[in-house]
């Protein structure tokens, strides 16, 4: 018995919620929604009495699996490593299919944000590459070339 629906979304805590969120609005998502979010509700789940943090969720064009941002007002938020590599504990990657690798890439470059490693292709199916956007987060971008 499976007790997954579906796969909602896929969180990351940051410090600067702007310049994130505007780099995977770069990306092509769009902002479902902006928020404070307090109380008891928050603080019993995420486990912190007392804490505060503004969300954004972001989501595809057409819907699909967001991507949530959060930011701590209270208590303030602890320093993560912004080179960690694959080797690392922790979340990896977060993965989008594009349809124009190269396109994507120049342009991520072209706003300041770097290669990881290089654009590799896997037989004659899919290529991809890593990119390390602001606050140490690396999103994985394929195309499928078969």
């Amino acid at each position: 018995m499976s007790y997954i629906r579906q796969f909602d979304h896929v969180g990351f805590t940051v410090a600067d919620l702007d310049s994130v969120m505007a780099f995977f609005v770069g990306l092509g998502l769009e902002v479902e929604g902006r928020t404070f979010v307090e109380g008891e509700f928050i603080d019993t789940v995420i486990g912190i009495p007392d804490s505060k943090s503004e969300i954004v969720m972001l989501r595809p064009p057409g819907g699909g699996t967001g991507i949530e941002l959060a930011s701590f007002v209270r208590p303030d938020h602890e320093p993560g490593s912004p080179t960690a590599m694959a080797t690392e504990l922790g979340m990896r990657n977060v993965c989008f299919e594009v349809g124009d690798l190269q396109s994507a890439v120049d342009g991520l470059v072209a706003d300041g944000y770097g290669l990881v490693g290089g654009i590799g292709q896997y037989e004659n199916t899919w290529r991809m590459a890593h990119v390390r956007g602001p606050e140490g987060i690396v999103v994985s971008l394929t195309e499928r070339i078969a």
